[in-house]
């Protein structure tokens, strides 16, 4: 099992941790994934033989890029997208 941390652009509210959070889960082999929406984080545990670059490419279509990445609009309009199913998410839970 592999543990890293992975900082993010875009992440704004609970409603994005909520979708960051569920959607890294549906990936085969991520074990857990922890977002803290204050430090722009997600911290993911996952197998060792899962390649990093798809766990990138889901937060990436999600609007949450590595912060190291280009943040444009199309990505912001993705991450508040986001943000609102994780809202949804949220209330239907509560």
């Amino acid at each position: 099992m592999k543990t890293e941390e992975i900082i993010l652009a875009n992440i704004k509210c609970d409603g994005c941790a909520t979708t960051i959070k569920n959607e890294l889960l549906k990936i085969t082999g991520v074990e857990n994934a922890e977002v803290r929406k204050e430090e722009d984080l997600v911290k993911i545990s996952y197998d060792e033989h899962l390649d990093r670059a798809i766990i990138i490419k889901k937060l990436y279509s999600l609007g949450y890029p590595e912060a190291t990445e280009e943040n444009g609009l199309l990505l912001q309009v993705k991450s508040y997208a986001s943000c609102m199913l994780g809202r949804i998410h949220n209330l239907n839970n509560n």
